[in-house]
């Protein structure tokens, strides 16, 4: 005959362990990965999609998404290191990735491709507009408008995107 006792506090500890284990599922089914679709507003109702931008065609639709139309072709395909220690400029270029929901400091020391194409509808400016989109992993994970003049202009995706103070 085999007879098992149980005390008390046994089974308060089994009890808080199962309780434990249910509030570890609960956090693993409702907190989205890191790798999670990233969506920001641009307009009340409308939610813009970062993921998936493996092609030509997905980098133009992710452009169009904030109202910009592009040439016929990307101007330039590029890869480029991440700095793994920001200085000032960078610093400032990350200002704007920041101010539009993405954040440079995550890929530092990471190899990521630049995308630049030509913006033809830039309203009330005459000069040449580009649009610069960073992708890892076919991932937009960066980027902004900018003139090609001297003493233009840069700021993100969306035209209000603040500017870095000078």
């Amino acid at each position: 005959m085999f007879i098992c006792s149980v005390k008390g506090n046994t089974l308060k500890l089994f009890g808080l362990v199962a309780i434990a284990v249910v509030a570890v599922m609960i956090i693993i089914i409702a907190v989205p990965s890191a790798d999670a679709v990233e969506t920001g507003s641009i307009f009340e109702g409308e939610t813009i999609s970062y993921d998936k931008v493996k092609t030509d065609a997905s980098r133009r639709d992710f452009l169009s998404q904030f109202g910009w139309k592009t040439g016929d072709a990307c101007i330039e395909e590029v890869e480029v290191q991440i700095p793994k220690d920001f200085d000032k400029v960078m610093n400032a270029y990350n200002d704007i990735q920041k101010a539009q929901g993405l954040d440079l400091s995550k890929y530092k020391g990471k190899t990521v491709q630049r995308y630049t194409y030509e913006i033809t509808n830039y309203p009330e400016y005459n000069g040449t507009v580009y649009a610069n989109v960073i992708i890892y992993k076919n991932r937009v994970i960066g980027g902004d408008l900018c003139s090609s003049d001297i003493r233009g202009f840069i700021h993100g995706f969306e035209s209000d995107t603040p500017a870095p103070a000078k």
